[in-house]
Formats: structure tokens, sequence, C-alpha cells
């Protein structure tokens, strides 16, 4: 019985949306965070199931994240602020049924870029690539568009991330990289991209760097890493600075903010204030694995923090000090 109504409470969390005061209406109206990691918008948001990816739209009244169905297909989500209230979360109007992913705003909110393995036009099966939408005079998006050459090859590009100037920092694991899956840019000039370049050795390694995340004004780079000698377990969050010669710093392992499990999909807030990224961690009480206690491994397999991914929040001034 207990159960059940746990069930229904988890159901009526998550589909409930209420009036925000004008005051506290950004962020689903969550209580922000401090200097420890804290789970956003439990059974809210971040759910049983598996979320990543995290997108806000410079005027915060969009939120848009990553859905994962199945290994073969994912949806990209969107809960809009309308009404003086956010409004329930719904397929985006570009997500189709391949498997679509890692939602980034371009820094004036006007294009929306993704990655995803959807058919180009004509048919037939393809890779990963990187796709964008442009926003339309009424608001919504136009029809997704692929990035084409030279960023989007016959290898996978995954996890755009752009900065002002139009630069898009992406992962793709290339014969001419420093090893494993790396972290590249291409530059927008003239009006169209440049030939794509690996960031230096202070930032990419021998092991796997992804899902980078740039600062609008390249001062910084928030990436994940997997198999570092100081990898916690599974792949951890690193940050690398610009210092005052324009050059990447050695990057900075986050000790204090990764866990055992996979740590990864970071995203700053517009205005700077919070860190979101994506954990695949374990919480309190939904560790046990004894067969024996069959509430207990119900409750874990409804409840968020079990194992699959979560998106968590954080001061943003505590990575950079």
């Amino acid at each position: 019985m207990k159960l059940l109504f746990y069930f229904i409470l988890i159901t009526f969390c998550a589909l409930t949306s209420k009036p925000i005061s004008a005051q506290d209406w950004q962020y689903l109206g969550k209580t922000q965070p401090k200097e420890s990691p804290t789970l956003f918008a439990p059974y809210e948001l971040s759910t049983n199931f598996n979320e990543r990816d995290f997108a806000i739209s410079p005027d915060g009244k969009e939120i848009y994240y990553s859905f994962i169905t199945s290994e073969r297909s994912a949806a990209i989500m969107v809960r809009k602020y309308e009404n003086n209230k956010w409004q329930l979360a719904k397929t985006a109007s570009f997500s189709d049924n391949s498997y679509n992913i890692e939602p980034a705003f371009s820094p004036d909110g006007k294009k929306l870029f993704f990655a995803s393995n959807r058919s180009l036009a004509g048919g037939g099966t393809k890779d990963f690539d990187i796709w964008f939408v442009e926003r339309k005079a009424d608001g919504t998006w136009g029809e997704p568009q692929n990035l084409g050459e030279p960023v989007n090859t016959p290898a996978d590009e995954y996890y755009p991330s752009l900065t002002k100037d139009g630069t898009i920092y992406y992962t793709a694991k290339y014969n001419a990289g420093i090893g494993g899956e790396d972290i590249w840019q291409s530059k927008w000039v003239n009006g169209q991209y440049t030939k794509p370049e690996v960031l230096p050795q202070s930032v990419n390694s021998a092991k796997d760097e992804f899902n980078a995340f740039i600062d609008p004004n390249g001062k910084y780079i928030l990436f994940s890493s997997f198999g570092r000698a100081d990898d916690m377990g599974r792949g951890d969050l690193y940050v690398s600075l610009k210092d005052a010669n324009g050059e990447w710093t050695r990057a900075k392992h986050l000790q204090w903010l990764n866990s055992d499990r996979l740590d990864y999909c970071p995203y700053v807030s517009p205005d700077g204030k919070y860190l979101f990224f994506t954990s695949e961690r374990f919480g309190q009480g939904n560790t046990s694995n004894n067969p024996f206690k069959v509430n207990s491994l119900l409750k874990r397999f409804i409840s968020p923090e079990n194992g699959r991914g979560d998106i968590y929040w954080v001061e943003m001034s505590t990575i950079l000090k």
C-alpha cells in the first residue's frame, strides 16, 4: 500500500505544474543550490528514467534536455514558461524517432544545435552528426538542418557548444586527434566553418575527452574525461581556463564534484550562476542490491538517483574559484 501511494505521489509531482510567483519563476521555481551538487527538480525532471544534457534559452523561459528511451531512440524534451507557470514537458518539435540528444543554444538564442543519427534528405542510415534549427518570427523552430562539412564527417560528431563569435566546440574521434575521443573546434569565418582543430594537450589527452561546454566568451571550458589517473570512476568533470596569453591551462580535476559513477554533460546557465551536469550516481538509500528486500528494490526502481542519468546543479562560483 505504501509503495502504491509512493508511485502515485511521484506521478503527481511529475505531471503537476502550478503557478509560480514572478520573482522566482526561473529554473522551474526550484530552490537554488549552494556549494554542494543538488539533484535538480526530483520526480519532475530528474526521475527514475534516464535524463541527460541541459540547455536553457537566453531569456530563461525554455528548458531542453534529453530523455533516453532505449539504446536506439532518444528524444529532446522541452518545458516552457507560459501564462505564469511552467508547462508540462513535451517532445521538442524537431525531435524525431531517431536518437536525438545534446541540445545547445547559440548565445543569441536564434539557433539550437543538437546531435542526431537521423537520415539525411533522400533516406538511408546515418552516423551521428550535428544538426541545428533556427527560430522563426513566431517563436517556433524551423526544420532541422544538417551542419554539413567540414564539421560533420563520416565519423560521429557529438555535443555542440558555441561561443559568441560563432566558434563551435564538439566531440569527435578522428585519426588526426590526440587519442580516443577529443574536443575539437571549428571557427565561423566569413559565413562558413573552418577546418576543425583539436584542442591542445592541456585539455585533450591519450584518454577520452568528451561533452565540452565552452563559455560563450571563451574564457573557460568544462568537459568530461574517462581513464585519467585521477578518474574516480567511469568518467569525471574537468575545467580548463584561458590564461593571459589566450592559452588553455592544464585541466583541473573537479574532485569534490565528481562521484564513482559517470559524471558528464556540463552546462552553465545563461546568467553564468549555475553549473548543470548529468550524473549516474546513486543517492543515499539507493545503493542496496539485497534481492530479498523487495520493497527497497521497487522504491529504488521508481526513484531518481538509481544509477540512471539525472540532472544536478551547483553554484558556478565554486568551479572557478
